[in-house]
């Protein structure tokens, strides 16, 4: 994706051509995008050059206060060009839905891969478990505080889950389509559709009326809900199985606590 398009290079010749009034940039920004933390930073940017304008009695003051907002100004507007320069999308841009997740999230290692259906839990989902706790850790910084919490407790409940079909296998297909598909398709997308969001957009409202951060923790209760599910409905299977054990030793075995051991013989 690149920014060179005829809208970008219009609007970056005319900041040019008015470098005079960069002080004003990103006030500008913040108000086309209806950001208010940009607003508001932009709003003090504009009263230092503001105030510049009218302390005549204080040249030197007024110099120094308006070549630092002009440069602080025009420094924030191009770390801010993700919201006045948008880069290129070659096809229709993705939006965050709750509904829909996003595409399936290779790890790293497998980026360059075209990307693999979901295989059965037979092959050891922990690599890519810990691929998601580990990129969210490392990206601690840009989540909510109770987002990471969640991410970081649905990630244990479902290492309990794998480590538990691991050892003893339910031979259930649909259970095993869900367990896999929470931990390569749903989750990675989540969090990794979250994180290629701006950070500085975080809490703009969609469409939708929702936040990014909204989104971020209304998907990740339905994900930590299902986890849960899937954790119960294994120890309920293995509960269950541990009693028709239980059942089928008291029918073959149980009378010969009253008659001794005979082994069946004779």
């Amino acid at each position: 994706m690149s920014r060179l398009t005829f809208g970008n290079i219009v609007k970056l010749g005319l900041a040019l051509f008015f470098f005079i009034f960069a002080s004003f940039y990103v006030l500008i920004i913040g108000v086309a995008a209806k950001n208010k933390r940009v607003i508001v930073e932009g709003a003090i940017y504009a009263a230092m050059f503001s105030l510049a304008m009218v302390l005549t009695w204080a040249e030197s003051l007024a110099a120094l206060l308006g070549l630092l907002s002009l440069g602080a100004s025009a420094v924030r507007s191009f770390m801010l060009r993700d919201l006045w320069l948008p880069k290129r999308n070659r096809g229709a841009p993705q939006q965050f839905d709750p509904v829909r997740p996003q595409p399936p999230i290779q790890p790293p290692a497998q980026q360059s891969q075209a990307p693999a259906p979901i295989a059965p839990v037979k092959d050891d989902l922990s690599p890519s478990l810990a691929w998601v706790s580990s990129h969210a850790k490392q990206n601690k910084h840009r989540l909510p505080a109770d987002s990471y919490v969640t991410i970081l407790e649905t990630c244990h409940t479902l290492d309990a889950v794998i480590d538990a079909e691991r050892r003893q296998p339910t031979a259930d297909a649909t259970f095993e389509y869900e367990l896999t598909a929470m931990v390569r398709e749903y989750l990675p997308s989540v969090v990794q559709g979250y994180l290629a969001v701006p950070g500085a957009m975080a809490n703009d409202k969609q469409p939708n009326g929702k936040t990014p951060n909204e989104e971020l923790a209304d998907q990740l209760q339905l994900l930590s809900g299902q986890a849960d599910s899937l954790h119960a409905s294994r120890h309920s299977h293995t509960s269950a199985e541990l009693t028709t054990t239980g059942n089928f030793l008291r029918q073959r075995f149980g009378h010969h606590q009253r008659d001794g051991f005979d082994f069946g013989i004779g």
